[in-house]
């Protein structure tokens, strides 16, 4: 009899979507194991975005080995987990893809991201890579082990499993 390893969350999307503040907040609630994917850049890496320049394929592949290498420990450890990475295309997330683990993309209209971003300080990713976030994201396909969660339904909502819309507000009359 075969065992499944405990599930591991990546938790996917385009830049200013709020996947460190749902992962933490999903882990803290959860009790399970954290990693901000964001952290695991090479410095290079960093400088380049901070610089306003988007990275390729060759600049993400020792970052996404980082990722799998903490996927790969939390199985070892028998352990669940939840990292952040934008995992925009199909073949970054082929290279993170394991046994249990479930992508949790967290989507959104462009306006809303990039007005979240140009909210947020201390982040070294520029608003203005925002559109090469969006021009290199393909969104899972029926065939990932993937979720898909609006980033309009708000933080509590996305951590609590909830995948509709808000009913709109009635007015008073």
């Amino acid at each position: 009899m075969t065992t499944l390893s405990p599930p591991v969350l990546v938790i996917m999307g385009a830049s200013g979507t709020g996947k460190s503040t749902v992962g933490a907040m999903l882990a803290g609630r959860l009790g399970w194991p954290f990693q901000e994917g964001d952290d695991l850049h090479p410095a290079e890496n960093v400088a380049k975005m901070a610089a306003g320049h988007a990275l390729n394929d060759d600049d993400r592949a020792p970052w996404l080995a980082l990722v799998a290498a903490w996927i790969d420990a939390r199985r070892t450890a028998g352990e669940p987990g939840i990292v952040t990475c934008s995992a925009l295309k199909r073949r970054y997330r082929d290279a993170l893809r394991r046994e249990n683990v479930v992508f949790v993309h967290i989507t959104g209209e462009r306006d809303v991201v990039l007005e979240r971003m140009m909210r947020r300080q201390g982040h070294f990713m520029p608003p203005a890579l925002l559109d090469s976030q969006f021009a290199a994201l393909e969104a899972p396909t029926p065939d990932e082990a993937a979720l898909t969660v609006d980033l309009i339904l708000g933080r509590k909502a996305q951590v609590d499993g909830e995948r509709r819309h808000p009913a709109p507000a009635r007015s008073e009359e």
